[in-house]
């Protein structure tokens, strides 16, 4: 049997091809094997800076280094792992701001979870701090049943466990306090 350039060539294209068959087989596992979960987020943002706008006016804007988007589970909701800074603009530019260590925004409810040193600062200086704030973005209201500590714009102060209010602290109820009210005479 006499081995010829041709059969040869044509054996080492076929032992090739036929390795590269095989080693395709084993990577295309292991790109499957990468595929991402359910329970992985469907995209990553990092410095974020948001702005929202309605009718061309800033409404509201978000900063965060980090947010995971899971909205594409069956219960959507964005986390942000490293804080979250908001500010909302009423329709005389009063501004409102939010800080938090960590923050998930579930979709479906309109619910927002701010954990970790959150304070919340109203535009008329009213400030609360607590460990866990929920905000009720539909109702327009916050609560909490965490201590929590709120020094109000005319001095008055409230240290307690658990409250809800609106988001301008005019109809405010809290459950366990203590604290200093300012209460105004008024001469007749």
């Amino acid at each position: 049997m006499i081995l010829t350039y041709q059969k040869i060539i044509s054996g080492i294209v076929i032992a090739s091809a036929v390795t590269m068959l095989f080693s395709c087989e084993g990577n295309l596992d292991r790109v499957r094997a990468m595929e991402l979960s359910g329970e992985n987020p469907q995209a990553i943002g990092k410095n974020l800076n948001l702005k929202y706008t309605d009718s061309g006016r800033v409404v509201a804007t978000l900063k965060s280094d980090k947010m995971l988007d899971y909205t594409n589970l069956k219960f959507p909701y964005r986390e942000f792992p490293d804080g979250v800074l908001v500010e909302f603009f009423d329709e005389e530019q009063n501004k409102n701001t939010v800080a938090a260590n960590y923050a998930i925004i579930y979709d479906a409810t309109g619910l927002i979870d701010l954990r970790g040193d959150v304070i919340l600062v109203t535009s008329d200086s009213t400030r609360l701090e607590a460990s866990q704030l929920y905000w009720d973005q539909s109702q327009g209201w916050v609560f909490t049943d965490k201590e929590n500590t709120i020094r109000f714009a005319n001095g008055a102060l409230n240290k307690g466990e658990g409250f809800d209010s609106d988001l301008n602290f005019t109809n405010f109820r809290s459950r366990t306090n203590v604290g200093i009210q300012v209460i105004e005479e008024k001469k007749k």
